[in-house]
């Protein structure tokens, strides 16, 4: 295959190189980009993400506020210059609580919030409120922050299909979702039209001699080829720790399986113009006796007969005459070593089924009759912290943008961004320095990962 050169070359055609291609090529006026990546674009774990997107996110201090607001402008300036190609839509996060101690903490979250950046708080507590539900479609909602809603009747008029024993409602604002892979095209295609190329194989070599980056070695259907190239950047997305290696570097990240499941609502259970909803009580599925012993006999399904974390969620999919809903429930986040195609619990479907239920009961009749459910999932990525990567690293012309666990649509324009600022020699944002990886460098940030407390997950 020989030789070829290049100013810029990604190691991976996922979200994050796919968006970092984007933001060089296209927005930085960076010459000479190549993306490498031995699989189709947008096909390792970007297509199976639950494509959502929310300002939402916890402290310590602001920098995830501020980095997804960011990435939220990026993803509207977008939608409107392409005619919103991806269906971006500003729904909201919706979630949901029968436990009446649970309503100081929607208001702490919602304060905390707020003095992040995410947007004001607005109390609902009377029936004349001037609360307004989001629009099933658009993206132009003035609207940010937060609602918290806890009188009775507007719960009842707006979200009749919850469970009756609701007793509050936390509706965050600047969140939705919209189609990942019509966006990653968008974004491959503009690069593309920039100059961007894009090579078929497998990164085996970088070439950093001396310390500085001056090649890598890729392998393709027909045969090595060298690219060479002063500057490389990782974006391996499950394989970062593997592409680090090549650096010599042991990268502090470590991956997790999760799965979503797709069915078709044929009851209309959760009305088509939904929010993205979450319950936000854990609970103890309510299996039979004979259920109950046999999951309590394995040593794989002990913990579902215990109680299982907060967090069941789903949304409604696609347009149109489309009846599917996307259902997740986050309850095991063991570390594993990434394998190619993953294997799921045979027993998730139903658990996220159980789940959903207690949510919205009108899907009562499916644990009665499974519907035919679709698995599928791919790799978090993360850091201790569950804050990604995007900088440089300790090797001359070396970067990485990753780590970007289970937000990377969302995410994935404004870490471009800001890795295109270090590149292009650009003024960068303040909150830079919270995603490089020599803050581990830091005694007092250790110090704060000590006691970091939530990260974040949903």
């Amino acid at each position: 295959m020989g030789s070829m050169s290049a100013e810029v070359v990604i190691c991976g055609a996922g979200i994050a190189g796919v968006a970092a291609a984007y933001h060089l090529a296209v927005r930085r006026g960076v010459r000479g980009v190549v993306l490498v990546d031995e699989r189709p674009p947008l096909t390792l774990t970007s297509d199976k993400s639950t494509e959502c997107y929310r300002n939402w996110w916890p402290g310590p201090g602001d920098e995830m506020v501020a980095l997804m607001n960011r990435s939220i402008d990026l993803l509207e300036e977008l939608a409107r210059e392409s005619g919103n190609v991806f269906r971006l839509n500003r729904r909201g996060y919706l979630f949901a609580t029968a436990e009446a101690g649970r309503v100081a903490q929607f208001e702490r979250a919602a304060r905390e919030a707020a003095a992040l950046g995410a947007g004001p708080l607005r109390l609902h507590a009377m029936a004349a409120s001037d609360y307004r539900p989001a629009a099933a479609d658009g993206f132009d909602s003035t609207l940010s922050g937060t609602d918290v809603i806890t009188e009775p009747s507007l719960i009842k008029r707006y979200y009749p299909w919850l469970a009756p024993d609701t007793v509050a409602l936390l509706h965050a604002r600047r969140c939705g979702w919209f189609s990942g892979q019509q966006l990653g095209m968008y974004l491959l295609e503009r690069a593309r039209e920039h100059g961007v190329r894009l090579v078929e194989g497998r990164v085996e070599r970088i070439d950093a001699a001396g310390g500085r980056v001056r090649g890598v070695e890729v392998r393709g259907a027909g045969g090595a080829r060298t690219i060479g190239a002063s500057r490389v950047i990782l974006a391996a997305g499950p394989l970062l720790k593997d592409a680090g290696r090549m650096l010599g570097l042991d990268l502090p990240v470590f991956c997790e399986l999760h799965a979503k499941i797709a069915f078709n609502d044929s009851l209309g259970a959760m009305p088509r113009g939904a929010p993205m909803t979450l319950w936000a009580d854990p609970m103890t599925v309510p299996w039979s006796a004979d259920e109950r012993a046999e999951l309590a006999a394995s040593a794989k399904h002990r913990r579902l007969v215990d109680e299982l974390p907060p967090g069941a969620h789903g949304r409604p999919e696609g347009v149109g005459e489309s009846t599917s809903v996307l259902g997740i429930w986050t309850y095991d986040v063991e570390p594993v070593e990434p394998a190619f195609p993953p294997a799921f619990d045979p027993a998730y479907q139903e658990v996220v089924l159980r789940g959903l239920q207690r949510m919205i009961p009108a899907m009562t009749p499916y644990l009665h009759r499974m519907p035919r459910c679709f698995v599928d999932g791919g790799y978090y990525t993360k850091t201790r912290e569950n804050r990604f990567l995007a900088g440089p690293l300790p090797v001359e012309g070396a970067y990485v943008i990753g780590a970007l666990s289970g937000y990377g649509m969302m995410a994935s324009n404004g870490a471009a961004d800001l890795l295109a600022d270090y590149i292009a020699e650009r003024p960068l944002p303040r909150y830079a320095p919270a995603f490089r990886l020599d803050r581990y460098d830091d005694p007092a940030y250790l110090k704060l990962l000590e006691n970091w407390g939530d990260s974040g997950q949903l």
